[in-house]
């Protein structure tokens, strides 16, 4: 589809491996983070980088004709993702609670408690954040996208963030320990959050070990 309207022309993703690239901070997303992770099975985009034409520009060639999956982790990742579903056409995941808030995107999917996808990604809803926030273990990649469940709290650390447009900040916690015991005891996947990644001083991914279960600015 074409746009009716001029774009920004925006930067390009930065490829932080071969198989992973990070988008710009999106403004429609509170300056969030969005991920395009290839895999030949299933390329998915998560959350929804800036609208700019660097941005569909970027999407058309890394989809390279494939019809990859967008994942959304929280209503905090949409930003404009209507606009970019109807350039593309790619069908969306999301959690069934979040999901009257896209009523015009289609093909849309829903899950409920967890989901496993065609390429081999496993989403867990976590609520806390947003009522349907979700995180996705990538096994084959060694990655957790963690979304706004984890948030940059300064260089090396992620953790729980309490703010004002926190949905309800006890289940955070315990969607937290839910997600510990549903990761296998053996994995240790770098964390890629959602949120913005001022915090993390230029680092983009966060060591396993990085992960922290307390609200470090309480």
């Amino acid at each position: 589809m074409t746009m009716t309207t001029a774009l920004e022309a925006g930067r390009p993703p930065q490829q932080l491996r071969a198989d992973l690239w990070l988008f710009p901070p999106n403004r429609d997303s509170q300056g969030g983070s969005s991920w395009w992770l290839e895999a030949a099975e299933e390329p998915v985009l998560i959350d929804c980088p800036p609208l700019t034409q660097a941005t569909l520009d970027a999407l058309q060639q890394l989809a390279a004709g494939r019809t990859p999956r967008i994942l959304l982790t929280s209503r905090e990742g949409h930003g404009r993702l209507r606009r970019v579903q109807e350039r593309f056409g790619w069908p969306v995941l999301v959690q069934e609670q979040e999901a009257y808030l896209l009523p015009n995107v289609q093909p849309i999917d829903t899950f409920a408690e967890e989901h496993r996808t065609a390429g081999g990604l496993q989403l867990l809803w976590t609520p806390g954040p947003t009522p349907g926030s979700c995180v996705i273990h990538a096994p084959a990649a060694d990655l957790l996208f963690c979304g706004r469940l984890l948030t940059p709290l300064k260089r090396g650390c992620l953790g729980p963030l309490r703010h004002g447009r926190t949905f309800h900040w006890p289940r955070q916690l315990r969607s937290l320990e839910r997600l510990r015991e549903w990761l296998p005891p053996e994995a240790s996947p770098d964390l890629a959050s959602g949120a913005a990644l001022g915090a993390l001083r230029g680092e983009r991914l966060v060591p396993f070990q990085g992960w922290s279960d307390g609200d470090e600015l309480s």
